[in-house]
């Protein structure tokens, strides 16, 4: 990759933002209440510019835009984009593989994710762990649901709303 940057972009739910850096992408933000709220979770690390994207996080972009849309890639192109994952814990970057696995238009529960871990009694700490998932829609936890095909919790604006959105949008 290059330099660390940020960048925005519009998609079928708002406005989303992307962040990246010398290792991949370090952040991608579902859409704030503002530009500037998205800006300002985009800034990590200290420095990091607003610019034009790289090739390969034009084409990240471009995939994320298609999947809001409702329009599937074969291969899944957001399965193969460059996450940096320096700083996540060991834990969560487990959670985020076998996320990043769920196809489009289908989902898995917190004890599925958990169980295919290893660890089928971490359902819990799944959840927690997608609440801190800072590559959404990339690392797709909305396809993450509770028990009983319930939604579950969802840490960006809109809550379970914007869950329930993207799923739907998925079909």
């Amino acid at each position: 990759m290059t330099a660390p940057g940020f960048s925005l972009f519009d998609t079928a739910i708002g406005r989303c933002g992307i962040a990246w850096g010398e290792h991949g992408i370090y952040g991608v933000q579902l859409p704030e209440a503002t530009d500037h709220a998205t800006r300002m979770r985009l800034r990590r690390p200290a420095g990091a510019q607003e610019a034009l994207p790289p090739p390969e996080v034009q084409r990240a972009i471009d995939a994320v835009v298609a999947l809001l849309r409702g329009e599937r890639s074969e291969p899944d192109v957001l399965y193969f984009v460059p996450l940096d994952m320096e700083g996540v814990p060991l834990f969560n970057r487990r959670v985020y593989e076998i996320t990043r696995a769920i196809a489009p238009g289908a989902t898995l529960t917190y004890g599925e994710v958990a169980a295919r871990l290893g660890e089928p009694g971490a359902a819990r700490a799944v959840g927690q762990a997608l609440g801190h998932n800072p590559f959404a829609p990339i690392v797709p936890c909305h396809r993450v649901l509770a028990a009983g095909g319930g939604a579950g919790g969802f840490s960006a604006r809109g809550g379970v709303t914007t869950k329930l959105r993207m799923l739907l949008i998925e079909g």
